[in-house]
Parts: structure tokens; sequence; C-alpha cells
């Protein structure tokens, strides 16, 4: 019997059915395109869902949309991620952001594990500050003081021991001027000075906060004295022992003002240790009556000097005052110190400062050889014998070089009233009591 093949060209033969039923086949056919559209339908609302689940959990967005799965992912990434981190934690001493930062304690430290490059740069000027990782590695320091009101970045790198690395990144500014105070003082680190020699501090801020400014400067003598701050106005500081320091001992200032508030706005920013030594005792005695200097060195006389103080209308100031520099030669104007145009002469020899309002003791080439031993001539200065040009062997060149900044030259029976104790280097002319209550600690 001849086989009979389906297809849409050749349907199957009809089967026999009653009048009302209709054939299976039919009834497939009928719903198959019904179904087949709602499927099409459903599956690709599906691919589009799907396809928006993947795009959130790509960005990292909706937690639930990455799925139960996708969640934990996140945190075990996590989890291995900070179990493999380095173990080196590195701190700047300058914090990032910092608009008041130290222009002496910048610095890194780490630990657990060792610094192995540090670049600190002046972000105005590009220049890379030099400094150097302690042998140990575990700190690095700036080979210079930063300056003030600067911008700086740093980069500090480092390994843990398994090699693993760290970074720490800072940009920080230093404290500006306007907002920071500086002390000068004097005398200068290592310097040999005479017995008389305070240790004096001129600040370039004016200083409310005068008991924490004083009390983060500490002056100590080997020689055991006690040593009390005197504060002369808001904007000076002097330091000095009861009596004329100790021949051959050494003095040791410690400053420690970096981060000390000295008023509304401004904090200090010196950090430092200065040290310096007391030589031989020096005190010399102008006699305004005999018109004669006599040197002691030690408590023992070595020399008597003629010479030629004030005027009578011009005297000398009495009292204690101490050498504050020494000059080979200099100017003196007499319009500078209030005296017009009396007098200017531009070459004094052999000249040493005893007060700030311009009393010296020096070299005078000009006076007559009768003057000296015998009667006042100057405008309050103390003139010595001495040749133009300083050359020879003069009186006044004899005393300038065997004298120290320190020394103390004492004036009296002059007809002038006491020198002021802060006209100059001159607290001495104040008692201890008076000294001592003019601290602030």
């Amino acid at each position: 019997m001849e086989q009979l093949v389906t297809s849409p060209d050749n349907p199957s033969p009809a089967q026999s059915r009653t009048p009302h039923q209709p054939l299976q086949s039919e009834l497939r056919d009928s719903a198959a395109p019904r179904r087949t559209r709602r499927m099409r339908r459903t599956l690709a609302v599906t691919a589009l869902l799907a396809a928006g689940a993947l795009t959130l959990s790509a960005c990292g967005g909706d937690a639930e949309a990455g799925g139960h799965d996708g969640k934990n992912g996140q945190a075990g990434a996590d989890a291995a991620a900070a179990k493999d981190a380095s173990d080196a934690k590195i701190q700047v001493s300058s914090k990032d952001g910092a608009t008041d930062a130290s222009i002496n304690d910048t610095g890194v430290k780490v630990t657990g594990g060792k610094l192995t490059n540090v670049k600190l740069t002046a972000v105005d000027t590009g220049k890379d500050i030099a400094g150097a990782i302690s042998p140990d590695g575990a700190s690095w320091k700036p080979g210079e003081q930063l300056d003030r009101g600067a911008k700086y970045k740093l980069v500090a790198d480092a390994k843990d021991a398994k090699g693993r690395p760290a970074t720490e990144n800072a940009t920080f500014t230093t404290v500006s001027s306007a907002n920071s105070f500086i002390g000068s003082f004097t005398p200068d680190n290592g310097k040999t000075v005479g017995v008389g020699m305070p240790v004096s501090f001129n600040f370039d801020k004016s200083i409310s906060n005068r008991k924490d400014v004083q009390s983060h400067i500490t002056v100590t003598s080997s020689s055991g004295q006690q040593v009390v701050g005197h504060w002369f106005g808001d904007r000076r500081l002097d330091f000095r022992p009861e009596d004329y320091w100790k021949a051959g001992s050494k003095v040791t200032m410690k400053i420690d003002l970096d981060g000390v508030k000295g008023g509304a706005g401004i904090t200090g920013v010196q950090s430092k240790t200065v040290s310096f030594t007391i030589g031989r005792s020096q005190v010399s005695t102008v006699d305004m009556n005999t018109q004669t200097m006599t040197v002691k060195q030690d408590g023992k006389v070595i020399k008597s000097i003629p010479i030629s103080g004030g005027s009578p209308d011009h005297p000398t100031y009495n009292g204690q005052m101490v050498i504050s520099e020494k000059f080979e030669q200099t100017r003196m104007d007499g319009s500078t110190v209030g005296f017009g145009g009396e007098y200017d002469i531009k070459d004094v020899p052999h000249a040493m400062r005893l007060s700030s309002s311009g009393t010296f003791i020096h070299g005078n080439y000009w006076g007559s050889s009768s003057i000296f031993g015998r009667s006042g001539t100057s405008h309050g200065c103390v003139g010595l014998q001495d040749n133009k040009g300083g050359g020879g062997s003069t009186p006044a060149k004899w005393f300038y070089e065997n004298s120290l900044i320190g020394d103390v030259v004492i004036v009296q029976n002059s007809k002038d009233k006491t020198v002021q104790p802060d006209n100059g280097l001159n607290g001495w002319n104040m008692s201890w009591s008076q000294w001592t209550a003019g601290s602030a600690s």
C-alpha cells in the first residue's frame, strides 16, 4: 500500500468524526500560535529584566540585584583584599589638608615595615626638599626647615616583611607668617661670651600669652645658678642669673615654642637647643671723676687705661653696660641719635656698643692726646686713644682685642642718670627682686 507523506502541501487525510466533534489535531493547530506568541513575549520580558539586573550589578547598584551570591561575593573580595594588605602603617606628622603645619616637625614614621622612599615637594616652586630615611627604615625627616606659609606635597612608600607595599599621601600648608611668631635671640649657638651676657629674645609679634611662651623657653647653666626670665614689654624676654655667670660655665637654652599659642591667632614655630660658653670674667670700671678705666680679669686688675668720656653737656650714662656688638671700624652719625649734624665720623675704629641708643666705647684718633685721662669731650661715648685706621699699638686696640661680646663695662660718677635696663643688654641695673617681678612664670 502506498505511504502517504504529510507536509504543508500534502495534508494528512481526513479522519472520521462526529458532526460536532473537532479533530485533536485541529485543536492543537489552532492553540499553538497563541501559546507561541505568549511564550515569545514572556521570554523577551525575562531577557530585558535579566539584562537590567546585570547592568545594576556591574555598576554596584542595588545589593539585592546581584542576588545572594553577589552580596557574599563582594564581602569575600573585601575580606581577601584586607587579608592581603600590607602590615606597614605609615604616619605623616602633618595631616593632609592642614593649613597650620609645623615648619620644624614635619616627618614620616612607619610601623610594621620599612620606608622605601619619601618625596617632599614645594608645590609652588616644584622644589624637592631633601631628607633622609633613618638607618632602621622607621622614620624620615627633611634636611632643612620648611618655609612659613608654603604648600607642600608628600608621598611616602613602605614595604612590610613580606614585601607588600603601602603608600601614604599628604598635601599641607605650613603656618603663615601672619599667624605665627618667631623670636630672634642672642647669643648664637657655640659662642664664647662674657660673664654679663644675658639671653635675650625679641619677638616679631606682640605676645599676650606670656606665661606659656616663657615656660617653653628654659635656660640652665652648668654652674647651677638659678636663671629667671624678665619681660620688657610684650615683645622682649631676657634671661639671667642673680649675679654674673660663673666663668667657664656652659649655658644651654632649649626653645620649645613650636605649636605654642602666643596670643590670638599666632602660634610659635621654633624648636631648637642652643648652648654657649662663658669665658674668663672681665669687668671694666670707668670712673668719670678720674677719666680712667680699670680692667679686671677674674677679679685681678690687668690694666688701667685713660679715657675721655661724655662732656658736661652730653654726659655718659651711669650703670652696668654689656658689650653687645663689636666693629673694627664703623660710621658714627650724630643725626641718627638726635644730635643733628654735630658730628659724622665715617671711620671710627675699634667700636663696641654699650646701649641701643648709641653709647659706644671706641677708639678716638681725632682728639688731642692731652684729653685722655683729663677731660670728657664726647657726646656720651667712652673714647680711648687710637690711630686713624686702627693701626699700631694703642689703648683702644688693646681693649678691643681683649674684649668679648658680653663683657661688662661699669660707668660711675657721671652726671647723667643710670642707663635703662632695656636700653641694650643692661638688665643688670635692676635688683634681683625687680628682675624676678617681671617674670611671667
